[in-house]
């Protein structure tokens, strides 16, 4: 069985922590079982290590996520990554051809589809198995795993059951898309499942579809095709079609943290970062990313989250509705990791002719390479931590706390930390912001980033 996990999504709900490179499953505001901080999707790798499945496993991701995966799960995790960001059947479909005409995999192989940021506890990987042994016993098209219902939640798509099935499988009736309470209080009667995303079937399925909509099974060929697809869910394409699917009940703890609501219930501290609750406030947080300190004082049910791209205070049952206005917010995003570190804007201006001034403040990880390609900019770097070595015009020289110099216009050189280190730089240009988008993103025809490399 191999494990496809799909990684995507623009990063709007729960910002300004997320954004377009740092969505919801990078955001480090948990603890692990040694009481440190992890994201999401570490904590999701870290389960799937446990049940025996990541050796099996790809990521799918879009091109601005690939730096912060290698550099949360490390450089050695496959990824499959979308020429253009689109919806879950476009990605599922690649990555599918991916395994059957590069990796090679038997067309009988059953590939298992979830999402990159489940908050489950582990044996729900467990269950991630049994959609295998489901499709064997049944010949269903597809397995999916459904969730037993807590509560009549509105939030949530519904897998209705049709019958019980030798072995607890459910044969599927229908879907119901995110219901009133009401009717999800009559679904529950009927022992309907939340739809939680995870999806098995036979990569000779997926691909017999795939031809029979024309759409190439050859990986290269799937690339170059990739902007013609429609931006449609798997569910759409795939799942409302299908003659025969069966769902396989999961009774654990399953929770989508995609709104602060939800997230900071799951947060064992209140205050991540610099940040002071008094005594009188009741059911508030702080998660805090600048080195400015916040206090909330005399208020409840609150979330003030704070970051390089913006401060949110919100009331938390009016969390969700913060999406419909993070569009209005275009300059971001301020804070990106990379597989060398991170950087973080400092300060950003911009004049009427078009001229810029970035500063940034890079962090540059022990034993890693930051290679940065000249694109006619004025540089200054300063060294505020740690030590290296700088790589200019071919000649090396050790760089140390104090050391500043300029780069001249145009030239290409790369850093390399013997410790981890701290550097603040200042750019002057045009275009700045339009490159720090598009810094960490893969050159499609090189595959290799546009602006960073690490070794």
């Amino acid at each position: 069985m191999r494990i496809v996990l799909l990684s995507g999504g623009s990063g709007k709900r729960l910002w300004p922590l997320s954004n377009d490179a740092r969505s919801k499953q990078f955001l480090k505001v948990l603890k692990n079982e040694q009481g440190k901080m992890e994201s999401m999707v570490q904590r999701v790798w870290r389960q799937l290590r446990k049940a025996d499945l990541a050796d099996q496993a790809i990521v799918a991701t879009s091109s601005s996520q690939v730096e912060m995966l290698h550099n949360q799960l490390g450089a050695k995790i496959p990824v499959v990554v979308e020429p253009e960001r689109k919806d879950t059947f476009p990605a599922i479909a690649l990555a599918a051809v991916y395994l059957y005409s590069v990796e090679r995999c038997n067309l009988d192989e059953v590939i298992g589809v979830l999402p990159v940021d489940p908050f489950v506890e582990d044996h729900f990987f467990e269950t991630i198995k049994e959609l295998e042994r489901g499709l064997d016993e049944s010949a269903a098209d597809l397995a999916l795993l459904g969730v037993t219902p807590t509560y009549p939640s509105e939030k949530y798509g519904y897998i209705v059951p049709a019958n019980r099935m030798p072995g607890d499988f459910i044969h599927v009736s229908k879907f119901c898309e995110k219901p009133s309470e009401a009717t999800a209080k009559k679904l529950i009667h009927q022992q309907a499942l939340w739809n939680c995303g995870v999806f098995g079937f036979r990569l000779e399925y997926i691909i017999r579809l795939l031809k029979r909509k024309n759409i190439p099974t050859q990986y290269d060929a799937l690339l170059a095709y990739y902007d013609q697809l429609q931006s449609n869910s798997f569910d759409y394409e795939v799942v409302e079609k299908a003659s025969s699917i069966i769902a396989i009940p999961y009774s654990g703890y399953w929770k989508d943290l995609g709104t602060w609501s939800t997230l900071t219930d799951e947060m064992e501290t209140p205050v991540i970062g610099n940040g002071v609750i008094s005594k009188d406030v009741l059911n508030s947080c702080i998660v805090n990313e600048l080195e400015i300190p916040i206090l909330l004082n005399g208020v409840e049910n609150i979330v003030v989250a704070a970051s390089p791209d913006g401060l949110l205070v919100t009331e938390k049952k009016s969390s969700h509705k913060i999406k419909e206005y993070v569009s209005l917010f275009q300059e971001g995003p301020m804070y990106q990791e990379y597989r060398w570190g991170w950087s973080r804007v400092l300060e950003y201006s911009k004049k009427g002719e078009g001229e810029e001034t970035l500063m940034e403040k890079i962090h540059l990880t022990a034993g890693r390479n930051l290679i940065d390609r000249g694109r006619g900019n004025q540089e200054v770097w300063t060294v505020i931590e740690g030590e290296g070595t700088l790589v200019l015009n071919d000649e090396f020289s050790i760089a140390g706390i104090g050391t500043s110099l300029a780069i001249p216009e145009g030239e290409n050189f790369s850093w390399e930390a013997r410790s981890d280190m701290k550097l603040i730089v200042i750019r002057t240009g045009k275009h700045l912001m339009a490159h720090r988008r598009k810094a960490g993103s893969l050159d499609g025809a090189m595959n290799r980033p546009v602006y960073s490399n690490y070794s």
